[in-house]
């Protein structure tokens, strides 16, 4: 595995993402590319830069197989992004450009080493031009689809189930012990103070947390030391943020998920869980998450993992999970594009379903 950037620096302002740049930035990984010509199709600026471009490549760089159409993702927003660029830059570089799973193909990675950078640049395919679609968080998804999803995910997490590789990335964050995991409730409190207050929230909230927010805290702070201390298994590569908003359906049908911005090293009922909660209606959800969750086991299982939980074990993992997505959807606003209520409520819903404010240990 690479740990060091390329030499050639990435550009604090997208003016100067251009062609011969380019070049230069790949060169040590293809030597004597050219990239001809640069031609802009499309730039989404938000928390993240997805720089959709169509290139003119001379023969060495069509030989190497770099497709004309590439999206380059990066930070040219001048927004802090509290180093997520170079951490997702690193997940291409170490993971995924060496084990084919349910994620976009990369043809280059760099990353910023200095600590008060945090910029990332990945080359990436441009999945638009494939004809499949985006997943949106807030759509409905179905029983038969969310087990294609589950299916997905098993073989991320069975990719480096326990594995030299993993244990080698000491620059990988260990879930629900960096700090972006464990503050998050707390950067963002102020938005689901707004949420909280809403009637239409009120509506459905369940009684320990209608009347006081507050007691969120120490529900996450259990599931935190949960993590930490009490749930047990092998290690795998965890997404961190496994909602379909953050995947696309290739024209086959295969999901891949998208944003690895959240990556960690961790155990797999995190993303499971973030992932059911939201794409199942609270009627599907109480028919078919046992019934899922074995089904994502024998995935797992599939892929050649070893020592996996049994379904009783994952199941009570399963029940403690809940908190991460209640923290994380009861902050989304609805100006931000996502109008999300109904996930919120699926998520409350769940939690009382599961039983687990009690299975964390948590007494109000």
């Amino acid at each position: 595995m690479s740990s060091k950037p390329n030499p050639v620096g990435i550009p604090a302002h997208l003016d100067d993402v251009t062609a011969q740049w380019l070049t230069q930035i790949m060169q040590p990984r293809y030597p004597g590319i050219v990239v001809e010509g640069m031609e802009k199709v499309f730039l989404r600026n938000s928390h993240t830069t997805k720089y959709q471009v169509k290139l003119t490549l001379n023969d060495v760089g069509k030989a190497a197989g770099i497709p004309e159409n590439v999206c380059l993702k990066a930070n040219w927003a001048q927004f802090d992004s509290q180093g997520i660029c170079r951490l997702e830059a690193r997940f291409y570089e170490d993971f995924r450009r060496h084990v084919a799973f349910p994620a976009p193909r990369s043809y280059f990675e760099a990353w910023d080493p200095r600590p008060d950078s945090g910029q990332g640049l990945v080359v990436m395919e441009d999945l638009t031009v494939e004809g499949g679609h985006f997943g949106i968080s807030t759509d409905h998804m179905g029983v038969e689809e969310a087990a294609r999803g589950v299916a997905s995910l098993a073989r991320i997490h069975g990719a480096f189930w326990d594995s030299p590789v993993l244990h080698a990335a000491d620059w990988l964050p260990v879930s629900m012990a960096t700090p972006v995991d464990t503050q998050q409730l707390t950067m963002m409190y102020g938005f689901a103070e707004q949420n909280h207050a809403k009637p239409d929230y009120q509506a459905f909230l369940p009684g320990w947390i209608k009347g006081d927010l507050s007691r969120l805290h120490g529900v996450y702070n259990a599931l935190i030391d949960f993590a930490q201390t009490k749930e047990q298994g092998p290690w795998c590569l965890v997404h961190g943020d496994s909602h379909q908003g953050n995947s696309y359906v290739r024209p086959d049908g295969e999901r891949v998920w998208l944003d690895w911005q959240l990556v960690r090293k961790g155990r797999p009922i995190r993303d499971f869980t973030y992932f059911i909660l939201g794409a199942l209606t609270i009627e599907e959800r109480r028919a078919h998450d046992r019934e899922l969750l074995r089904h994502y086991r024998n995935c797992l299982v599939e892929t050649g993992a070893l020592s996996v939980p049994d379904d009783d074990t994952l199941w009570e993992y399963y029940r403690r999970w809940p908190p991460y997505a209640m923290q994380a959807w009861i902050a989304n606003m609805d100006e931000w594009g996502q109008k999300g209520m109904h996930i919120v409520e699926r998520i409350f819903v769940a939690g009382e379903d599961l039983g687990t404010v009690a299975a964390l240990g948590v007494q109000f």
